[in-house]
């Protein structure tokens, strides 16, 4: 396996400690931070490394950070963004529960380098366990210096809080996590103005992913070019996977970013191929949201090259033939997959998790989920498949925030690459409704 930047310690006993933590060389971002380089300087390492957003966009970290309107005498605040709720996702959580001290180094090294004194981690209100884990390690760094007033005798002051969310999917969009942590229903805000320029309470705020945060410390450790050596092309750096469906080694994994998507799947070192020898369908690479690809284009662009874990090779293609990296939640399914059942079960989740605010997202995630329903349970017609589609376009580009195009690009690559199996379902409604039915391209099979 390729280096790990972030892992590397997580199986130590005690590294949730902070005695551990420190013996194992942490906090030395914070040192080197604060006692030698200006806040400018931090942001340009970062700039340097290539780094992007680990929370789905892969916006550039540093240009993010440099957007961050400076206004004389008003306060700027750092969020980080830990309400890891896209299904298929869950390596911010393992992190949290793991290291809780990498997080909080790296966010007292970013909120010394964005001039934050108060900072906040917004974490799924589903992770009180992690919640409890954050708060001890948050109190072992004040105990020890690195919170708090004139931190290291620096001059430099930090308090850091954990909040809790109300349980909502739509509060992973950034404002409206704000919204939530100022107190109000978490529905997105419109945008202009930004949360660099108008962000929590109306000031200057970034908001960063858990791993984006994380991510920070081995960069300022070892400089911002030595961490842009790894990777490939613009995709810098390791990667948190989280592996899971039908494989024989689910999991967690920190990859170099420019691994090949068959090798990850089928080398012992990561994935271990698919389980019970069965034939690998499809996959979703970066979490629910991001279109589904078959077999052949997940592992082989159109042109025929290998596909790369990495944000332009998923990407290649567009969405004719491409997808996205993603938060990186990569969920393989078997040959038994029953596509339809499983687009319904992602609209299923998309329709409750609508803020309801915008109207093409609201009424068009019940229709999708109102069709798919019919087409999966054996009353649906030819027509509803190219309905689908058009409810699909109707709502991309029309909503607030990204939950419409989250609802929309799953349904409508579905039909792109699967349609006779779709086309199946209408044809074979007794076949199609039988318990563990799916579709084969070798035949219509009963499990």
């Amino acid at each position: 396996m390729g280096r790990k930047l972030l892992t590397e310690h997580i199986n130590v006993p005690g590294i949730d400690s902070f005695e551990v933590y420190r013996k194992h060389g942490g906090y030395r971002s914070v040192e080197k931070a604060l006692k030698t380089m200006t806040p400018d300087e931090v942001v340009e390492e970062v700039k340097k490394s290539g780094l992007r957003g680990r929370g789905g966009a892969g916006f550039p970290t540093g240009m993010k950070w440099s957007f961050l309107a400076k206004p004389e005498g008003v306060p700027r605040h750092l969020v980080c963004n830990a309400d890891e709720s896209e299904p298929g996702t869950f390596k911010d959580r393992h992190l949290m529960t793991k290291l809780p001290h990498l997080l909080i180094e790296g966010m007292i090294t970013s909120s010394y380098a964005l001039g934050a004194n108060t900072s906040y981690i917004y974490i799924r209100g589903e992770l009180l366990y992690v919640l409890r884990i954050l708060e001890k390690a948050i109190a072992e760094a004040y105990a020890n210096g690195f919170l708090g007033k004139n931190i290291l005798g620096s001059g430099y002051d930090l308090d850091l809080h954990v909040h809790p969310g109300g349980g909502a999917y739509i509060c992973g969009e950034e404002t409206a996590l704000l919204e939530s942590l100022e107190g109000k229903r978490g529905n997105p805000r419109n945008k202009p103005p930004f949360p660099a320029v108008q962000g929590l309470y109306a000031r200057p705020t970034v908001v960063n992913n858990v791993e984006s945060i994380a991510a920070v410390v081995p960069i300022v450790n070892d400089g911002g070019e030595e961490y842009a050596k790894l990777g490939v092309g613009k995709s810098t750096g390791t990667k948190l996977i989280s592996a899971c469906g039908h494989l024989n080694k689910p999991g967690i994994y920190e990859i170099e970013l420019g691994v090949p998507v068959e090798e990850f799947i089928y080398s012992d070192e990561y994935c271990g191929g698919i389980w019970k020898g069965r034939d690998l369908k499809a996959v979703v690479a970066g979490g629910s949201s991001v279109p589904i690809l078959p077999k052949e284009l997940i592992l082989k662009t159109a042109a025929g090259e290998n596909r790369l874990m990495t944000y332009e090779s998923l990407s290649d293609g567009g969405f004719v033939t491409g997808t996205m990296l993603g938060s990186g939640g990569f969920i393989a399914m078997d040959e038994t997959t029953c596509i339809v059942r499983n687009t319904w079960s992602f609209s299923r989740f998309y329709h409750h998790e609508s803020c309801g605010q915008c109207s093409p997202c609201r009424e068009g995630t019940g229709w999708m989920e109102k069709v798919l329903h019919r087409l999966e349970h054996g009353h649906g017609h030819m027509h509803d498949i190219d309905l689908l589609v058009s409810v699909a376009k109707q709502i991309e580009g029309n909503t607030i925030c990204p939950l419409g195009e989250a609802a929309a690009w799953p349904v409508a690559a579905a039909v792109r690459h699967f349609r006779h199996e779709f086309e199946w379902h209408v044809t074979n409604p007794a076949e199609a409704t039988r318990p563990g039915a799916y579709y084969s391209s070798k035949a219509a099979v009963v499990a």
